[in-house]
């Protein structure tokens, strides 16, 4: 089977999530866009921290999210409307008050559903921090 190209490369995107996310402008940044994987750095400050010192698990679960819409859209393009529909996550260490880095893979890129798995890492931790099960819906073509 032959290996399918993205259709979007890092600079692409960080460009679209500034323009469907304002809010979330300069949060993120694309790292890696390939065939079927991405790698994306999220900026943690002090809103992202929780006490005891370390990244909130909704922070965290904002990373997967955002690292998983990313390699799906520079597989498939502009489609603002891609949605996750399910999304397990388990925490498994702590992170250090630092940025993450998430891989984010597609196991399965459909016409209707995409499948893949994204997993965090915190810079000074040894081994992954989460790891997420993921799957989006992605809308009928117009």
């Amino acid at each position: 089977m032959a290996q399918r190209e993205p259709v979007m490369n890092e600079r692409e995107l960080e460009e679209f999530l500034d323009e469907v996310f304002p809010q979330q402008r300069g949060k993120f940044t694309i790292e890696k866009m390939a065939s079927m994987e991405a790698r994306l750095r999220m900026k943690i400050t002090e809103a992202e921290l929780r006490p005891g010192g370390t990244v909130s698990g909704p922070a965290m679960f904002t990373a997967v999210d955002c690292a998983f819409y990313v390699v799906v859209l520079g597989m498939i393009g502009r489609q603002a409307l891609t949605v996750t529909t399910n999304c397990a996550i388990n925490f498994m260490r702590k992170p250090e008050p630092k940025d993450l880095v998430v891989e984010a893979k597609l196991m399965k890129l459909g016409k209707t559903l995409a499948v893949g798995d994204a997993t965090v890492f915190s810079p000074g931790v040894e081994g992954p921090v989460c790891h997420a099960s993921l799957t989006y819906a992605i809308p009928p073509a117009r």
